[in-house]
């Protein structure tokens, strides 16, 4: 129960995405061999009972299926996980959760055991062909309908308890967005800026953030804070009169998620990263990822300001037809803002920043060709507030990159660059091309591929593979065996006989194989480090 409990928790508390996870681990953790052999035997004894009751005794019957019982339940270690990256948490929710699951969980069992000893079924009265008196006092097949059956719909319990709690979790949340919509009417005068798009949302919404604290009181959601539930509790919590300026990323899985952030705080301006293919499983293709991101360019109104990336064609076009709002498209291409001549190592990146006749050079802690333009979206949004490029140049130099996304630190002897929060095409491919420059000493990656990508995800971790091939590195560490497939064809395409790849089950035995190769000097990336529900 705890397991499945866990897992639910993982996928965000969706059956849509639970049910997903149960189908690609149907015979692995739903139904594996023990509880399968359970559910035989069940059959087994339903339609020959008379038969088997002839050639086995009671007894020699109710010793087989304790010794099986003993040997095959005895222990739980296939729903145990030494270590876990997110534990589960009991939160306000899980505890109403736990109501009807635990009640379905138990009722199940109880019941049959119930009737297995009194061998009566309830409120009928009717008593049971297969029980017996004396010491065996009970009826066997009751007990294997009651935890059997019991422990194959566990995860069950959790769809039909997710079904169940549903409204009351509509209506607790109806309630935090009713407060914050009433919180931001009493602040007229507050500037609302919300962020979207594909990839880069977290790191631009800290960067608009840094470069806006020079002049203003800003407020903004922590982390990746992009839900209802997230923007609500920032908000009605973290949110005071005297904050100037609120930024809110708002993130989509599913058609209509944009409307819904909006209709909680409608933004004044609109600032679109980019549309690529995350959650195109979910979206089915990225003509519908564009038109779900465009509609928080749909929501402003007269005078709002829409900060696009020029060099995306979907995004570029937003609000293309809109005379009434303020467009500023920035890019490394294209663009009234845009940035070139750009140069990195290991204490970070420079850059030139242009607008018209203007120029400024960048210097950063943060690396990559899209950190720089996610940071001239906050440059353009700066720029709308009337901050000189200068100041802003100022205000690049101290920002942090964002924890777990193309994060360079140093431990010890060694260089780490942490991209554990990353997993689309562009920018796993850009974090190894900025691998494949550092030259202090070995360069390796520790990756399990892209997950959610739906029909083109093995062709886009074949493309991933490549990039890999490509760049040479003298250590490739591949976390799961089925996921690892589509990254070793792609690495194939180049001679790569100098090049050693290795294929392990977790990121520990990942981590336990860098420690026995690493040398001082040694470069590490860690693309992309997926949830414990992945890992099998």
């Amino acid at each position: 129960m705890r397991f499945f409990l866990h897992t639910f928790q993982q996928v965000g508390y969706k059956n849509n995405e639970f049910w997903q996870w149960i189908k690609g681990h149907w015979d692995e953790k739903v139904i594996p061999a023990n509880i399968a052999m359970v559910n035989i035997a069940i059959f087994l004894l339903l339609w020959f009972d008379d038969w088997i009751l002839e050639t086995i005794t009671y007894s020699s019957l109710c010793i087989i299926f304790f010794v099986f019982s003993v040997f095959w339940f005895g222990s739980v270690s296939r729903y145990t996980q030494a270590k876990v990256k997110k534990p589960l948490v009991y939160t306000s929710r899980v505890k109403r959760f736990l109501i009807p699951f635990v009640a379905l969980s138990f009722i199940f069992p109880a019941l049959f055991t119930y009737m297995s000893f009194t061998g009566f079924l309830p409120y009928f009265n009717v008593p049971l062909p297969n029980h017996f008196s004396g010491f065996l006092s009970f009826d066997l097949l009751m007990l294997l309908v009651g935890w059997g059956f019991g422990a194959t719909f566990i995860p069950f319990f959790i769809l039909l308890s997710g079904l169940f709690t549903k409204p009351v979790e509509k209506f607790i949340q109806n309630g935090f967005k009713k407060e914050a919509r009433k919180k931001l009417a009493s602040m007229p005068d507050l500037k609302v800026i919300a962020i979207t798009g594909s990839y880069g949302k977290t790191s631009t919404k800290f960067m608009i953030r840094d470069l806006l604290k020079e002049r203003f009181n800003v407020c903004s959601t922590p982390g990746s804070y992009n839900t209802p539930m997230g923007i609500c509790k920032v908000i009605n919590n973290d949110l005071q009169s005297s904050h100037q300026i609120l930024i809110l990323e708002m993130g989509a899985r599913y058609e209509g998620n944009i409307q819904e952030l909006c209709d909680i705080a409608k933004p004044d301006i609109a600032v679109v990263t980019n549309v690529g293919v995350a959650h195109l499983e979910t979206f089915g293709s990225q003509d519908v990822i564009a038109k779900e991101k465009g509609t928080l360019v749909d929501n402003l109104e007269v005078g709002d300001v829409a900060i696009l990336n020029a060099d995306d064609p979907r995004v570029s076009k937003m609000g293309a037809n809109r005379n009434e709002i303020d467009r500023i498209l920035v890019g490394l291409e294209s663009g009234e803002i845009r940035g070139n001549a750009i140069s990195y190592d290991t204490s970070g990146m420079e850059f030139d920043v242009e607008i018209g006749d203007e120029k400024e050079r960048f210097q950063t802690k943060l690396l990559g060709a899209h950190n720089v333009q996610n940071l001239l979206l906050a440059v353009g949004v700066a720029k709308h507030f009337g901050i000189r490029l200068k100041t802003m140049a100022l205000a690049a130099a101290k920002i942090e990159p964002v924890e777990h996304r193309l994060e360079l630190k140093q431990q010890g002897d060694l260089f780490v660059i942490d991209d554990a929060f990353n997993s689309n095409p562009i920018g796993a491919k850009n974090a190894v091309e900025i691998l494949a420059q550092f030259n202090s000493g070995q360069r390796i990656i520790i990756t399990p591929g892209m997950v959610e990508l739906g029909e083109i995800e093995a062709e886009e971790n074949r493309k991933f593979g490549s990039a890999i091939g490509k760049a040479n590195l003298d250590l490739v560490v591949l976390v799961g065996e089925e996921r690892a497939q589509p990254i070793l064809e792609g690495i194939r395409e180049h001679d790569t006989t100098a090049m050693n790849v290795r294929v392990v089950n977790s990121l520990f035995e990942a981590n336990e194989l860098v420690q026995k190769h690493a040398r001082a000097g040694d470069v590490i990336l860690y693309e992309n480090d997926l949830p414990d529900v992945y890992n099998e």
